[in-house]
């Protein structure tokens, strides 16, 4: 019998996570929670002789977060995160029950398998077999696993750091979600992007008012024409393009890979070339704002006096308040702003003995592996633990099918994960870990 490794036993504890309905709608009242999840993860790192400690943020809201000795102390501690709760699925739309775990074709399928399971196995998964064999870490390792990721973050990640930071005390850097998954030039060179930004979050409720009154009257200040024709210009309004010092050198270095000129007046020229990425890059050369939501009135023939619009807007980094400038010349100036969700964007360097590190274990498994940084449209709990002074990276190793549409799958139908890649990251973080 072959002994067990972390690449052995990844899938397996992916599996059962992906079982584990972790369903997160942003409602408190039908939210499923994370409880039994952090459960499990307890479980797993106390088999393997790891304590860790359990903090709920709100009933069934659970953080769990662990700390493994290093062998030199006095050096930053690496904080290595996931998320356990998961958006919700609607089983009438998927081919496979999507809390089932199944395998077949060669992918794991389950919500949650990309998003963020896959690496929250695999951090089990490592520290377990670490624990098997006597590995020791060269420095600290703090491993947390949050809840509430999936809806702001304010009962997960924003609360550990809120009310106990001292879990995180000593730690320097970070990795997380979204980062280090391959994107195929050709057979012999491979891309990985690794994140070293994130757009900045901001949530914003737009309320228009108008005189209430009858539906039958000739009425000319009415609320939901003045919020219909705000929505309407933010939804059509295109945001200038900015190229940021990460979008900079992701194009450059993808232009070389694939053999074109970069120019930099005409970034979109170079992303249309991407396929299943251009989508998750070509969001990041500008300000975004999008209509989510509608709300206004109470009965068919009542004129309400207030109407309200959600717009999800994510800005670049450094440009929240020319971005909020910019909205409120497009809605003009009769529209309430609330601000429902501000979470700043972020950025760093890709330099440094933790990017050599992601690059040598990549190409350790991979020879024809390169390490590009890219910026993420959306947001991680990375924008909680920056606000500790972490150097926060997306770093969540996948080697994937050169025509899976890896971006699609986020929040996405049959949502799924090829088995080898699960334990390509397995290995990948393996070796990652003990050399960083």
């Amino acid at each position: 019998m072959e002994p067990l490794t972390a690449a052995g036993e990844v899938v397996g504890i992916c599996r059962d996570l992906l079982r584990i309905d972790t369903s997160n709608t942003g409602d408190p009242r039908t939210t499923v929670g994370e409880r039994v999840a952090a459960e499990y993860v307890a479980a797993q790192l106390s088999d393997a002789g790891i304590e860790s400690v359990l903090h709920e943020s709100a009933p069934k809201r659970a953080n769990l977060v662990a700390r493994i000795p290093g062998a030199d102390r006095s050096r930053g501690a690496l904080l290595v995160h996931g998320h356990l709760d998961v958006v919700p699925a609607d089983a009438s739309e998927w081919s496979v029950d999507p809390f089932s775990g199944e395998e077949k074709d060669g992918y794991l399928w389950g919500r949650g398998a990309i998003d963020m399971k896959d690496f929250d196995a695999m951090m089990l998964a490592v520290v377990r077999d670490w624990q098997r064999n006597g590995v020791v870490p060269p420095r600290d390792i703090v491993l947390a696993f949050t809840a509430d990721e999936e809806a702001g973050m304010e009962y997960g990640s924003q609360f550990l750091v809120r009310e106990h930071a001292d879990l995180f005390e000593g730690c320097t850097e970070a990795i997380g979600e979204v980062g280090g998954f391959s994107y195929t030039i050709n057979d012999d060179l491979r891309l990985y992007l690794v994140e070293t930004a994130e757009k900045g979050i901001d949530w914003l409720r737009l309320h228009a008012k108008g005189r209430p009154g009858h539906g039958s009257f000739v009425h000319d200040d009415n609320a939901v024409t003045a919020l219909a024709e705000a929505v309407a210009a933010v939804g059509r309004h295109k945001f200038p393009m900015t190229i940021t010092p990460t979008v900079r050198s992701f194009l450059e270095q993808v232009c070389d890979a694939i053999g074109i000129e970069f120019d930099p007046a005409e970034p979109e020229l170079a992303i249309a070339k991407l396929g299943p990425i251009a989508n998750l890059i070509g969001a990041t050369v500008r300000n975004t704002a999008n209509p989510t939501r509608l709300e206004a009135g109470y009965k068919d023939n009542v004129i309400p006096g207030r109407a309200s619009a959600t717009i999800d807007c994510r800005t670049l980094p450094g440009q929240a308040e020319s971005f909020l400038a910019e909205l409120r010349s497009v809605i003009g100036p009769d529209i309430e702003i609330e601000h429902l969700q501000q979470q700043a964007a972020l950025e760093t360097g890709f330099d440094g003995d933790l990017v050599a590190a992601m690059s040598a274990a990549l190409r350790a498994e991979d020879p024809g592996a390169r390490a590009v940084p890219y910026m993420l449209s959306g947001g991680t709990d990375a924008k909680a633990f920056t606000t500790l002074g972490i150097r926060c990276f997306g770093f969540a190793p996948l080697k994937l099918p050169a025509d899976l549409n890896f971006s699609a799958l986020f929040h996405g139908v049959d949502e799924r994960v090829p088995v080898e890649g699960l334990q390509f990251g397995a290995r990948v973080l393996d070796r990652f870990l003990r050399s960083s």
